[in-house]
């Protein structure tokens, strides 16, 4: 597939998760009496990735997050020269799909920028006011299971067909978790969407605080990609396959020498 293609499934991927999961939160999550909360909220963001990976998945492999794409670099799923296209089509994704989250929810007469346009946050800006090494230690933690369901359901001896949903499903269950600690990020174009819309009107904390949530998820998508490596023997590598073919073709011809030796 030309990278083209593939970067511009990241970038509606992307958009879609920003534009579902953030967008819920944004318009819906707070409706007096019918508001879906946490929960809703939650299912919101595993529906996006659910039905963005079913849908561009087979083009792009799904990533729309950039630690995802440096997970599966660690892991080695994906080429170190493809990361940085990866990654602008990913953040430029959220940043538009913000920008349309802004424009409908400033539609409605009274909308501020005072709920953060669901920006992450910790300190003050954590929906629970948990602090620095809490939400650090959150989404490192949170990151690297999400990687580790991510590679695991995508290996090649998992069922087939059946990875987007335990990835939409684990995307979920990480939200009902970290929410309150903060916002829930786990996905560094997720967070630099609103944090992007924030700043363009004059709202700076999200950006300020945003490198954590490039480098907590970041960090642990890279041990995600190691360990998970380790565990199965880096037997998705190009240098274990390689091994594989070597050795499967040296059994093979001592099986042919050694008929040649019995029928003579």
């Amino acid at each position: 597939m030309p990278l083209t293609n593939r970067l511009t499934a990241e970038f509606l991927g992307t958009f879609w998760l920003v534009l579902g999961g953030c967008g819920a939160a944004v318009l819906a999550a707070g409706v007096p009496t019918v508001g879906i909360g946490y929960a809703g909220v939650s299912l919101a963001f595993g529906l996006t990735v659910l039905t963005g990976a079913y849908a561009l998945g087979h083009i792009s492999g799904g990533h729309f997050n950039p630690a995802v794409t440096i997970g599966l670099w660690a892991g080695k799923r994906f080429e170190a020269r493809e990361i940085l296209p990866y990654v602008i089509a990913q953040v430029l994704g959220a940043i538009a799909a913000a920008g349309i989250i802004y424009l409908i929810a400033s539609g409605k007469p009274g909308f501020t920028l005072a709920g953060g346009l669901a920006s992450n946050g910790f300190a003050d800006y954590s929906p629970g006011k948990y602090e620095i090494v809490a939400a650090f230690v959150t989404e490192v933690v949170l990151t690297f299971f999400f990687l580790i369901v991510i590679l695991g359901s995508t290996h090649k001896k998992a069922p087939a067909g059946f990875a987007p949903i335990a990835i939409g499903l684990c995307l979920t269950l990480i939200h009902l978790i970290s929410i309150p600690v903060t916002n829930t990020s786990v996905n560094p174009a997720r967070s630099t969407g609103p944090a992007v819309l924030l700043a363009i009107n004059g709202t700076n904390w999200a950006a300020t605080q945003l490198w954590l949530f490039w480098l907590a998820p970041i960090m642990g998508a890279l041990l995600a990609g190691f360990v998970y490596g380790w565990l199965v023997g880096d037997d998705d590598s190009p240098v274990a396959a390689a091994a594989d073919t070597i050795k499967n073709s040296v059994d093979e011809a001592v099986e042919v020498v050694n008929g040649e030796d019995k029928g003579d």
